[in-house]
C-alpha cells in the first residue's frame, strides 16, 4: 500500500485553474433574503472556489457580514441587489437561466442538477419562508436537496454550496 501525499498549499495554487479576476457573469449564488451573516461569510468563500458571484439585497448589516466573512483579505465578486424580483426578471431577459433551492413539486433533485452551461442564477430563500411568492414565477427550474434527517431544509450557505459545486461541474 502507498502512502498517502497531502498536497501543500503550494502545491495545490500551482494545480489549479486559473482565474481571471474580473467577473464571469455566468454563476451566481442569490440569497436575496439572507437571516444571518455568517452564511454570506461562507457563499462568499464558496464562490471564490468555484469561480462564482455573490447577489446579495443593500441591507445595511451585509457590507460588515461580507468583510468579516471574506477571509481571503482579497476583492470577491458581489453584486448588489434593491429589487430581488426586479433583479431576478433582467437577468433572465439577459438569457441566464435563474435556479430556485426549494422545496416544491417537481424539482430536479441535487443528484440530477446537471452543469450550468450558459449563465445561471441560483436562487437561496428566506431561511424560514422560503423564496416569496413573487418571485416562484421567475424561476425557470427548482433544485431541492433530498434529506433523511428530520430537518426539512440545510442552511442558507450549506444549501448554496452544494448547488454551486454542482453547477460548477466539480462534482
Amino acid at each position: 500500500m502507498s502512502a498517502v501525499r497531502v498536497r501543500t498549499p503550494k502545491d495545490l495554487r500551482r494545480q489549479r485553474r486559473t482565474r481571471p479576476p474580473q467577473c464571469l457573469d455566468h454563476l451566481y449564488v442569490a440569497p436575496l433574503w439572507p437571516l444571518h451573516g455568517v452564511n454570506l461569510g461562507t457563499l462568499l468563500r464558496t464562490c471564490d472556489a468555484v469561480g462564482a458571484c455573490l447577489a446579495v439585497p443593500r441591507y445595511p448589516w451585509i457590507p460588515e457580514a461580507l468583510a468579516r466573512g471574506n477571509t481571503l483579505r482579497r476583492p470577491a465578486c458581489v453584486h448588489w441587489v434593491r429589487d430581488p424580483a426586479h433583479w431576478l426578471a433582467g437577468r433572465r431577459e439577459a438569457g441566464a437561466a435563474v435556479l430556485g433551492v426549494e422545496l416544491a413539486e417537481n424539482a430536479i433533485r441535487l443528484a440530477d442538477l446537471p452543469m450550468a452551461r450558459r449563465p445561471t442564477v441560483a436562487v437561496l430563500g428566506h431561511e424560514r419562508e422560503g423564496i416569496p411568492p413573487e418571485c416562484l414565477d421567475l424561476l425557470d427550474a427548482v433544485v431541492e436537496i433530498p434529506m433523511i434527517g428530520v430537518g426539512a431544509s440545510l442552511n442558507v450557505a450549506v444549501a448554496g454550496s452544494l448547488v454551486l459545486y454542482k453547477l460548477a461541474g466539480f462534482v
